[in-house]
């Protein structure tokens, strides 16, 4: 039977998280990650730039903490994006896939009245903690 120990990935070189939740969770070979914002990991706040940006340290945030738990952005098997601003959905989409190649994965983007720090998009993933790596 599989380990389904629940496992807390917090990475130092993370940004932390701004209330009472955990960056990810691992549970057998499965990580959930909470949603990150594009935040600037040593002084936590959003990084300039807009949505462009933004998506891209939401990304490469997402990525440290997969990376942490044993994954990585080629494991991630569903994401959800939640936009300030639908309209910004072509710059967002733009970004987001330089990150997901051949085979992205699955992705619900919703719009929402606002999301924390002011932010312009946050992004949670689910993936798995694969022994052999990436597939890509």
């Amino acid at each position: 039977m599989k380990n389904r120990k629940r496992e807390v990935i917090a990475p130092a070189n993370a940004p932390a998280a701004i209330g009472p939740y955990s960056p990810a969770i691992r549970i057998a070979d499965l990580i959930y990650t909470s949603g990150s914002l594009g935040m600037d990991p040593q002084s936590g706040e959003l990084v300039p730039g807009g949505i462009e940006q933004e998506t891209r340290q939401a990304l490469l945030n997402i990525n440290t903490i997969l990376e942490a738990g044993g994954s990585s952005l080629g494991q991630i098997v569903k994401t959800t994006v939640f936009l300030q601003n639908l309209e910004e959905f072509p710059q967002m989409n733009a970004v987001y896939a330089g990150f997901f190649n051949d085979r992205p994965p699955a992705r619900t983007t919703v719009e929402v009245a606002a999301l924390p720090k002011g932010a312009a998009i946050e992004i949670e993933a689910v993936a798995i903690v694969s022994d052999e790596g990436s597939d890509e």
